[in-house]
Order: structure tokens, then C-alpha cells, then sequence
């Protein structure tokens, strides 16, 4: 039978050595932060003289916006980010009423002089509506002509309107245009614009999110398996995190690769994956606590992992698959989020069986060391003279 356990120290040394490497990247501050988190406007657009970044760049500071930063993506289009640019156009104010005063040739009481001076004359005041009729003629009767009844308007239906060159991301590209010529398709392919209040929230809300999802999971294996159980596997979880977290500062401090708002979606999905294969193996140990009752801890777990590393495996290929060809072949705008998943997924899988179940062995080893050496120094006891 192969000696899983046995191993352990292997294994922790191996994790370390995947982790320590992005922690200290993380430190140096190799996480890029997309527009979701910082706020801010990006987009995305190819003209047609193909200006290289730097004169770009160079463009937006004449424009006053010497914070932009301007790369080159690998399909040839120039991502470009700025503080917040407004895509409304300015609303216009509406006027307010104002008082008019009345001719100084009204009475007091707000009827016209001229009314009472064409009565006391004899000839008809003007009614409210009509035209006076003179006195002892007949009043004609309009005949009633039938009106059709207007037809209801149609309901309109929203649109989203173009973005307006009164804006003033309308007027910052417009200026581009006129020194690059014309983007590809008329406009830039894609616009995004975040304030920097969304951007906090979002913040606090993806750490929020995260924390009570772990609390919750130790808790919940506590209650059912154990404390020690549920502690391992929120290191277990937290080894996942930390290795997800890493490669993208890895990969942000040397590629300028970003994670967005789908970073911590994946984040959620990999604590739900990998704490599934580790409670897999630990109600197996539970399991074969009962059945060999007498052996060491440390051969129950060996025995446990065992027995369900075909099913672990088996299950971590086909989403591995999956991913790999969603990360080859999918669209770019998910793209952060299936590197986060795929390499999460490898990481879940490799902590449920190498690390939780370990750490248990280690913990269980430890504490019966330290009671047998408590009891040993109570028995040994110095000879009084």
C-alpha cells in the first residue's frame, strides 16, 4: 500500500513553494485592479494610422489627462484608461417661473378699464370665449362638426442612444480622431466608466463576501466533523486562495494582467469546490474511524485518501478539460475568470488530498506527543531525600 502520509513534509515543503513566491509578489504589488475596482474610464479602439501607446499618451496629456496610461492588446487595439470621463451629455437646466407684472392700466381688482368703458358706452363687453355679438341680433349656433377622436400615441420604446460628441468623452475622442483618423467601425469597440465610490464598494464587498463564506464553511465542519477538521480545511482553503491570488500578481507584475469583478466570483466558486473534495475525504475518514477502531490516525487517513483519490481525480479532469478549452477558445471578457477557476481547481484538488487530510495527521500526532510527554513528567518524579 502506498504511504500518502508518510510524505507529508514533502507536500507542505511543495506548498510553500507555490506560495511564498506570490506572497512576496503580492507584497511588491504585482495585483492589478481593473476599472471595476479602482474606478476610472476604459476603452478600447484602433485607428487607422495605428499610433504606437506613447504618442497616445502623449495626446491625452495635451487633452489634460496625464494620468492615462495607454497599452497595446495582443489583437492590435490600444486599451486606454483615465480618471472617470463623463458619457452624459450636460442636462439643461430648466427655467424657472417668474412674475410678471400687471400694466398700470388694470384696476385693483384685476379686470380691465377697457371692459367697464365698453358697457358704459352700450356696446357688448367680450365674453370669455367667441366673438361679441352686437345687441338685438340673433346669436348664431355653431353647428357641431363630428371631430375623430385622436389615435393613442404608440409607447415608445427605449433605446440606448450613441454615445454624443457633447459629452466629454465625446469631445477627448473626437480630438483623437481628428490627429489618428478614424477608429475601426466608426467608434471605439468597447467604453467603460466606474466612479471611484463603486469601486470601494465593490472592494468591500468582495472581502466581506469572502470571510463569511470561510466562517461560515469552519463552522459548519466543526459542527459536523469536528474543530480540528474544520480548521484544516480552512487552511486548505486558504492555501487555494493564496495560490489563486499569487499567479495573478505574478502574472500582473511582469504581463499587466488585471482582475476584474469576475475574480472574486471565481474566488467564491473555488472555496465551494475545493471544500467539497475535502469534506468528501473526511467523512471517509470518519467512516473508517468506526471500522478500524484501534489503528493509528495516521493509517486511518492513508486509508481514507486512498479510497477516494480516483473519485477526486476523476473529477477535477473533466473540469479541468472543460476550462482549458473555455480559456483556449472562449471570449475574452471571461477570460480572467476561467484562468482563475482552472488554476483554483488544480489547487483544490491537490490541498483536499495533500494538505487538509495531512494537516489532521500532524495535529493529531502533535497533541498525542505532548500528552504522552506531560504524563511521562508526572511519573518521573525526583527522589526526595
Amino acid at each position: 500500500m502506498f504511504d500518502i502520509v508518510g510524505k507529508r513534509r514533502w507536500y507542505f515543503a511543495f506548498s510553500a513553494l507555490i506560495t511564498i513566491p506570490g506572497l512576496i509578489f503580492i507584497a511588491l504589488g504585482g495585483l492589478k485592479p481593473s476599472v471595476d475596482f479602482t474606478g476610472g474610464t476604459v476603452w478600447q479602439v484602433r485607428y487607422a494610422e495605428d499610433p504606437s501607446p506613447e504618442e497616445v499618451h502623449a495626446a491625452l496629456v495635451e487633452l489634460g489627462h496625464p494620468e492615462a496610461t495607454v497599452r497595446r492588446l495582443n489583437d492590435g487595439f490600444l486599451e486606454i484608461r483615465t480618471a472617470a470621463i463623463g458619457l452624459l451629455p450636460p442636462q439643461t437646466p430648466i427655467p424657472s417661473a417668474s412674475f410678471v407684472p400687471a400694466p398700470s392700466g388694470a384696476s385693483a381688482s384685476g379686470s380691465p378699464s377697457a371692459a367697464a368703458s365698453a358697457s358704459a358706452a352700450g356696446s357688448p363687453a367680450p365674453s370669455g370665449e367667441g366673438t361679441p355679438v352686437p345687441s338685438g341680433e340673433a346669436t348664431p349656433t355653431p353647428s357641431a362638426s363630428p371631430t375623430a377622436s385622436p389615435s393613442p400615441s404608440p409607447t415608445p420604446v427605449p433605446t440606448l442612444a450613441p454615445i454624443s460628441d457633447n459629452t466629454q468623452f465625446g469631445r477627448i475622442e473626437l480630438a483623437l480622431e481628428d490627429r489618428f483618423g478614424e477608429p475601426q467601425g466608426g467608434r471605439p469597440r468597447s467604453v467603460t466608466t466606474i466612479g471611484p465610490l463603486i469601486g470601494a464598494e465593490l472592494i468591500r464587498s468582495s472581502l466581506i463576501l469572502i470571510i463569511v463564506g470561510e466562517i461560515v464553511i469552519m463552522l459548519y465542519l466543526a459542527i459536523r466533523f469536528g474543530l480540528r477538521f474544520g480548521v484544516a480545511a480552512i487552511i486548505a482553503l486558504l492555501h487555494d486562495v493564496i495560490v489563486v491570488v499569487g499567479v495573478f500578481a505574478i502574472l500582473g507584475y511582469f504581463f499587466g494582467l488585471e482582475f476584474d469583478a469576475l475574480f472574486v466570483t471565481a474566488l467564491l466558486t473555488i472555496i465551494g469546490f475545493s471544500v467539497h473534495d475535502t469534506i468528501v475525504v473526511f467523512d471517509r475518514i470518519r467512516e473508517n474511524r468506526i471500522r478500524h477502531a484501534g489503528e493509528p490516525f495516521g493509517a486511518i487517513v492513508n486509508h481514507s485518501i486512498l479510497q477516494t483519490l480516483g473519485r477526486s481525480i476523476n473529477t477535477s479532469l473533466t473540469v479541468v478539460v472543460t476550462l482549458s478549452a473555455l480559456l483556449l477558445l472562449g471570449p475574452l471578457s471571461i477570460r480572467t475568470f476561467t484562468l482563475a477557476l482552472l488554476i483554483g481547481v488544480v489547487s483544490g484538488t491537490y490541498s483536499s488530498i495533500f494538505n487538509a487530510s495531512q494537516l489532521l495527521v500532524a495535529w493529531y500526532e502533535w497533541d498525542a506527543s505532548r500528552k504522552a510527554n506531560a504524563s511521562g513528567a508526572r511519573t518521573v518524579r525526583p527522589l526526595s531525600r
